[in-house]
C-alpha cells in the first residue's frame, strides 16, 4: 500500500492496474483503518481520476456475489446524490416508466445519505422488498423488466469502508462511484451528477467500463437529475466517442419549473408522490419524470431521439404500464423472506 499512497501524495495518478491492486489490499484482513483512510483521503486531494474510478469500481463489482447470467440491454439511472435539492425520488419513479416502455432496468440505489429520502426508502415504504437475492433479480429482470439492487445488501464485502467513511465524515472517490459499482453487467446507462465538473471524469470512466451508450446529466441548478428549471448540461457517451451538448425542456416540448416545484418530503410524502405521477397525474412532478424517463428510453436506444423517448414515456405512465411494473415488484415482494437492513 505504501507504494500506491506516496505515488498519490506526491500528486501521481494511479494506472487502472495500480488502483485494482491498492483496492484489493484494503480488503485484506490485516488492512488498518488508517490506512484505508490514507488512501481515500489523498485521493481526494489529488483529485480521482476516470483511471482511479475505473480500476475501484472493477474490484467492488467483483467483490458482488450479484452477478447474474447475461441480461440483454440493461439500464440503470441512478444518480450520485449530493445535489441539496430535497427533491422527490425523481429517478426512482422514472426507473418504472422506463420498465413500462419495455426497457429492462436494474436500479441500484440506497437509503437517504444527502437527501431526506432514498430510493430505498421510497421503494420499502411502497412494499418492495429489500433483500432480493441474485436469483430474485435475475427473475424480475426477466418477467417484470425491473428489479431493485440495495446497496448494502448487494455490496456486503464493502463494510470495511463504510466504516472508515463513516468515521471520516468527509467526501471521498465514493460519493463519485455509487452508480457505477452496480453488479449487473449494464449495456447502457444514465448518470445524474450534482457538479458540472464531474461530467467528464464520469463520462470517461463509463467509456473505460465498457458501456455501449451512455449519458451523463448536472441538471439546471446543480441537480444530480435532468431538471425543467433551464437548461441541462449533457455527455453522450456513443461508439467510444464523448459529445457534451446543453438540453433545455422547450427543446423537447415540456414546461419551464423551478426546482422548489418539485420537492419532495419523508418517504411517505414522496410515495405519494410517485404513485401520484404512475396514475397520470399532471404537473411538475409528472413533467420532470417525463423528461428523466425519456432521457433514460433515448440513453437505452429504443428511441431515435430525447423527444421520442418523453414521447414513449408518456405513453409508459398513462396506458398504466409503469404502474402495472410497480405493483409486480410489490406482489413479488410479498412473497418472498423479508430482512432488515
Amino acid at each position: 500500500m505504501k507504494q500506491y499512497l506516496k505515488k498519490v501524495i506526491n500528486g501521481e495518478n494511479l494506472t487502472v492496474e495500480e488502483m485494482k491492486a491498492a483496492t484489493n489490499y484494503c480488503f485484506r484482513d490485516d488492512v488498518t483503518e488508517s490506512e484505508i483512510s490514507a488512501l481515500l483521503i489523498a485521493l481526494q486531494a489529488k483529485g480521482e481520476t476516470a483511471d482511479e474510478i475505473a480500476g475501484l469500481v472493477e474490484v467492488i463489482r467483483g467483490k458482488s456475489s450479484f452477478h447474474t447470467s447475461p441480461i440483454p440491454d440493461a439500464i440503470d439511472n441512478c444518480g450520485t446524490g449530493g445535489d441539496q435539492s430535497n427533491s422527490f425520488n425523481i429517478s426512482t419513479t422514472s426507473a418504472f416508466v422506463m420498465a413500462g416502455a419495455g426497457i429492462t432496468v436494474a436500479k441500484h440505489g440506497n437509503r437517504s445519505i444527502s437527501s431526506k429520502t432514498g430510493s430505498a426508502d421510497v421503494l420499502e415504504h411502497l412494499g418492495v422488498s429489500l433483500s432480493f437475492s441474485k436469483e430474485h433479480v435475475e427473475e424480475m429482470l426477466i418477467e417484470n423488466k425491473i428489479a431493485f439492487l440495495f446497496a448494502p445488501h448487494v455490496h456486503e464485502a464493502l463494510k470495511p469502508f463504510s466504516i472508515v467513511r463513516k468515521n471520516l465524515g468527509l467526501p471521498t472517490i465514493f460519493n463519485a462511484i455509487g452508480p457505477l459499482t452496480n453488479p449487473i453487467e449494464l449495456d447502457t446507462q444514465l448518470i445524474g451528477v450534482y457538479r458540472k465538473d464531474l461530467l467528464p471524469m464520469i463520462a470517461a470512466s463509463l467509456k473505460k467500463l465498457g458501456r455501449r451508450r451512455a449519458v451523463v446529466v448536472t441538471g439546471a441548478g446543480s441537480m444530480d437529475e435532468a431538471s425543467l428549471a433551464g437548461a441541462n448540461d449533457l455527455i453522450i457517451l456513443e461508439n467510444g466517442e464523448l459529445t457534451p451538448i446543453s438540453l433545455h425542456p422547450e427543446e423537447v416540448g415540456l414546461p419551464v419549473y423551478s426546482n422548489d416545484s418539485i420537492r419532495g418530503g419523508d418517504s411517505k410524502e414522496n410515495a405519494e408522490i410517485l404513485m401520484s405521477v404512475l396514475k397520470g397525474k399532471q404537473g411538475a412532478y409528472f413533467d420532470t419524470v417525463l423528461l428523466n424517463a425519456g432521457l433514460g428510453i433515448y440513453t437505452n436506444g429504443k428511441a431515435a431521439t430525447i423527444k421520442d423517448g418523453i414521447n414513449l414515456a408518456r405513453e409508459s405512465i398513462l396506458s398504466g404500464a409503469a404502474l402495472e411494473r410497480l405493483e409486480r415488484l410489490v406482489d413479488f415482494s410479498s412473497k418472498i423472506p423479508s430482512e432488515v437492513y
